[in-house]
């Protein structure tokens, strides 16, 4: 009885070690400023490039050109607003 209750112990603190250690998802890895696009890519394309350099590297002998990426030009316009902290406007009264 004693080992069933320590092996409880230990799988519940390695599970809540694991639970710990779990980060959100970072970005979306093709949100980057440049894109390798073409018909068979799709639209906006392969957009994994930092660099205009890198992009025309990656298409070179594929039949594919380079262009910006909408996600990223727009990603402002994209993502919800952040609520406005409200401010109280505090009137002073003269007697």
């Amino acid at each position: 009885m004693r080992a069933s209750q320590m092996a409880m112990l230990f799988l519940g603190a390695m599970t809540l070690a694991g639970a710990a250690s779990i980060r959100p998802a970072a970005a979306d890895p093709y949100d980057y400023p440049w894109c390798a696009q073409g018909p068979s890519l799709g639209y906006p394309g392969e957009c994994a490039y930092q660099t205009y350099d890198q992009c025309l590297a990656s298409v070179s002998g594929r039949f594919l050109a380079c262009g910006e990426n909408p996600r990223f030009l727009f990603r402002e316009q994209l993502e919800p607003e952040q609520p406005r902290p409200h401010r109280h406007r505090h009137r002073h009264h003269r007697q």
